[in-house]
């Protein structure tokens, strides 16, 4: 009987703790890209990112990461979207959650000026990470520092991509 008692109060005790860790978070926000110019010239992007994560462990997830960033340097209208995915680790201490991530997929640019238009797509990867504040219950808000490098016309571009916003857990 004793030994029952003791598995039952393991089990209430490890559905306890798993009640406390997300199953997962949907982020939308403000982003902004400096991007990196072929010939060390530099332009500021603004846009949005948004992801949605998915917890395979406590402290580990799949991260979908979508952004888009718009702008017009030296009078060319560009465009560019990133659609990354790949794992997150993350651990909460109180109502923070910092988390890292290393991110790949693709990366699409379009220019256009002057009636004149180009666009290329590249494999596109992002490192990097950040911080979530829990505001609410399930409700937080998140700052985010991303290294995202493209490879846009055969020429390297290294980007740092900030976002914040809200997160919400689920």
């Amino acid at each position: 009987m004793r030994k029952t008692s003791m598995v039952f109060g393991f089990l209430l005790l490890s559905l306890a703790a798993s009640a406390q860790i997300p199953k997962g978070n949907v982020f939308v926000g403000y982003s902004y890209n400096r991007a990196d110019l072929n010939g060390g010239e530099h332009a500021n992007l603004n846009g949005w990112d948004g992801s949605l994560e998915g917890k395979v462990l406590p402290w580990v997830g799949i991260v979908a990461d979508l952004s888009g960033h718009y702008g017009s340097p030296h009078g060319v209208s560009t465009k560019e979207y990133n659609f990354l995915f790949g794992p997150r680790v993350s651990v909460s201490v109180g109502k923070i959650r910092p988390f890292a991530h290393f991110l790949f997929g693709a990366s699409h640019i379009s220019g256009s000026a002057s009636g004149v238009s180009v666009s290329d797509t590249s494999l596109g990867t992002a490192l990097g990470g950040g911080v979530d504040y829990k505001l609410l219950r399930a409700v937080g808000w998140r700052v985010q520092l991303d290294y995202v490098q493209t490879r846009f016309f055969s020429h390297t571009q290294d980007d740092f991509r900030f976002a914040t916003g809200l997160v919400l857990n689920f």
